[in-house]
């Protein structure tokens, strides 16, 4: 469920590219993020959907909200 007063520190459009650009654009994002900070991430590869909850797992991140919207995969991740 998604809280309508998050503020978005940054917004990162990976619509179009295919694996792993979304995931390498993500990493590179967040390396400036400071911790407590929010990114929207919205992707279009299907492949999204298993690799962004895998790499928050892996690095620690938080996913807030994911979503699902004709054929357009959305993630609000925390940076910790």
């Amino acid at each position: 469920m998604i809280v309508s007063d998050i503020k978005i520190d940054l917004e990162l459009d990976c619509k179009g590219m295919f694996c792993p650009m979304p995931i390498v654009q993500l990493k590179k994002a967040t390396k400036n993020m400071k911790p407590g900070q929010v990114l929207r991430l919205v992707a279009t590869d299907p492949g999204s959907k298993r690799d962004v909850p895998a790499w928050a797992d892996k690095t620690g991140n938080e996913i807030l909200d994911s979503r699902e919207e004709v054929k357009e995969f959305m993630f609000i991740i925390k940076v910790n």
